[in-house]
């Protein structure tokens, strides 16, 4: 399975008023194009930084379903978050590892996931549920399990070197997709503020 089907596959698990948080490089240019909307914050040029953004925006947005979607080059920028993440444990926070074993933007270099199991990792920190997935049906019963449990959950799924050629780049400015996202998070505090009046 490559990138790109994963990715249509988790967009196509997530309520209009789910919070997507998109890794550097070709995820959040492949979440772009396949539904762009304001609930999407594209991590442009800060690799390694997405699961402590996510837990952050998670413990203040607690009625708020919060989905990482990173590669393993991330993920593994970022291990220290992983326990703390656990610690701390959202309720509302669900984690998705897409792992192809390189770190594809600069060149498809080999990662160390190569090499280890980073779900079996993600599980021994203490995540509440760890799935894996290999193939677009197991990816689908692993999204309906994973997010429809409390958190934090985890999807570690393997995926394969290949790339969808001709992707644009993300075209909002760094500002726009801050600010859009700001605002959506707003609006459905609002939006949950006056269901509960």
């Amino acid at each position: 399975m490559d990138r790109r089907t994963a990715i249509e596959r988790i967009l196509s698990h997530l309520e209009p008023t789910d919070l997507l948080l998109a890794t550097t490089g070709m995820t959040s240019r492949e979440a772009f194009v396949t539904d762009d909307r304001p609930g999407n914050f594209y991590m442009i040029g800060s690799m390694g930084l997405l699961s402590s953004f996510g837990l952050g925006l998670a413990l203040l947005n607690s009625h708020l379903r919060v989905v990482i979607v990173e590669g393993d080059g991330s993920a593994l920028m970022s291990l220290g978050a992983v326990p703390l993440v656990a610690y701390e444990a959202p309720d509302n926070l669900h984690h998705i590892i897409l792992d192809n074993g390189v770190y594809q933007s600069t060149g498809a270099q080999v990662s160390i996931s190569s090499r280890l199991d980073l779900g079996k990792i993600v599980a021994a920190a203490g995540y509440r549920l760890t799935l894996s997935a290999y193939d677009p049906d197991s990816l689908d019963r692993a999204l309906a399990t994973a997010l429809h449990s409390g958190g934090p959950t985890c999807v570690h799924v393997r995926i394969d070197v290949s790339q969808v050629e001709g992707i644009p780049r993300v075209t909002h400015a760094p500002e726009a997709i801050r600010d859009r996202f700001a605002e959506a998070v707003q609006d459905t505090r609002a939006g949950d503020a006056s269901t509960r009046r």
